[in-house]
């Protein structure tokens, strides 16, 4: 077993006390046999993740040697790796209390404030261990990565650079660096420091992964794929490099490749929703509209404030013809995003052919009383609201200079004449979006369903 005690590793932090403690056992201990046996045992169970059973281990210590700090710490180590982060504070603070400059508590601590998202109690715990110890590497990098997640590069780079300056082949701060260098588009020196950390540690993924992203930002994709699976390797059940990897098969066209990776990803974190994203898209463009309707309504319950897996299923039920449920659908969008107008005026459409066309007017005028009177959106809100007033519309909609704007209130328009019985001044607005080809937009889509099942347009003609 390879460990790191730099912090490069793939373990938990609290199995660098285990093995440090085995090493200074026979002169710490005086039992240091029965010591190491039940240290030995802690290791194996935390390399397995099992931190139930690693800390059951620490009752069969006598009581003299389960109370020295050393053992305290890594205790509470292995409590902050199991999500006990109130018991490794408990434990730490008693350490903290006759010995204020003990950092290694105060990383507990730190740790523990993490796990709690009390991110300046964090703050202040690593900050305490610098002023103790400068060259406290693992507190640089750890606050290293806060400025880096809040995008503050600067400040980040120069806590990698004081962790560097006191560990020179400390793994963390090598990559936390090179991620720096990423961000500010220095590739050269940012692939330096990253071959640097994958030569000092071939049995670490993160260099690889990170190096991976570089090369992927650079367009270099057949670099990047090797990275990834040379990574996935090291890491086989690592969500993100397999979600990045799935990336990369998408940039280079393998699709199916992609969606094996993300269907992949999705079994070993369902309940992260990034994965989701992807294989919701690419199902539908499969023809697999069944799976992706699936994959989204998952995406609306993980992430209801990402209103676009909202849109996506409002449009699979009109496809379906299912206007009640594709309508709840963009109402649901207009709910996380009130300003996006379009969200209310095709909920509109739905009601009205789910049921009555008045029916959606009272939702109508309260829509109106947000939105701008000068738009172009408010002229259509309105056309729905009144049932009247088409002609204006249609002059506003020719005029209209934005290409995809022109091509929603097209369609807008079609559906308005198709729901108030003018078939052929329907279809006229449906060609007029498909002319326009503004891909991507959620009206072009559901146009081009619309086209295709009557035969009309460019598919037709093909």
């Amino acid at each position: 077993m390879i460990i790191k005690f730099n912090g490069s590793g793939n373990l938990p932090r609290a199995i660098f006390f285990v093995f440090l403690i085995i090493g200074l056992a026979p002169l710490l201990f005086s039992q240091e046999n029965d010591l190491e046996s039940v240290l030995n045992e802690v290791a194996r169970h935390l390399a397995a993740r099992d931190f139930s059973s690693a800390l059951e281990l620490f009752s069969m210590l006598p009581p003299e040697e389960a109370g020295r700090t050393e053992i305290l710490i890594m205790q509470a180590s292995i409590l902050n790796s199991a999500g006990r982060a109130s018991e490794a504070r408990l434990i730490a603070n008693r350490i903290t209390a006759s010995d204020s400059n003990n950092t290694e508590a105060l990383m507990i601590l730190a740790d523990a404030a993490a796990l709690e998202g009390r991110d300046r109690d964090r703050r202040n715990f690593l900050e305490r261990v610098i002023v103790i110890n400068p060259g406290h590497a693992r507190a640089l990098n750890d606050l290293g990565n806060i400025a880096l997640g809040n995008q503050n590069l600067f400040v980040a780079a120069s806590y990698f650079d004081r962790a560097l300056a006191a560990e020179p082949n400390n793994g963390e701060s090598l990559v936390g660096r090179a991620v720096v260098h990423r961000y500010n588009r220095e590739s050269g020196r940012s692939e330096m420091l990253l071959d640097r950390a994958a030569g000092l540690y071939p049995e670490w993924a993160r260099p690889l992964h990170e190096r991976a992203r570089l090369y992927r930002g650079a367009g270099f994709y057949a670099d990047a794929l090797e990275d990834l699976s040379d990574a996935l390797k090291l890491e086989p059940d690592n969500y993100w490099i397999i979600v990045d990897r799935g990336q990369v098969f998408m940039d280079v066209g393998l699709k199916q490749e992609a969606l094996a990776d993300f269907t992949r990803a999705i079994e070993i974190a369902p309940d992260v929703f990034l994965a989701y994203v992807f294989t919701a898209g690419l199902k539908e463009e499969f023809g697999d509209y069944e799976g992706a309707e699936q994959d989204y309504k998952i995406l609306a319950r993980i992430r209801p404030e990402y209103y676009f897996a909202f849109e996506a299923l409002g449009a699979l039920y009109i496809k379906n013809k299912q206007w009640s449920q594709a309508r709840d659908a963009f109402l649901d969008a207009y709910r996380q995003a009130p300003r996006e107008y379009s969200y209310a005026i095709l909920a509109s459409i739905c009601w009205m052919r789910a049921g009555r066309q008045t029916d959606p007017r009272q939702f109508l005028a309260q829509v109106m009383r947000t939105a701008p009177r000068d738009t172009i959106e408010f002229s259509m809100l309105r056309l729905f609201h009144d049932l009247s007033g088409d002609i204006d519309v249609v002059r506003r909609v020719e005029s209209e200079n934005n290409i995809y704007k022109k091509s929603q209130m097209a369609f807008y328009l079609a559906s308005y004449y198709d729901i108030t019985g003018s078939r052929t001044l329907a279809d006229r607005f449906y060609l007029m979006v498909q002319d326009l080809d503004a891909v991507g937009t959620i009206e072009w889509k559901i146009n081009e369903w619309i086209l295709a099942e009557r035969g009309i347009g460019i598919r037709a003609a093909q």
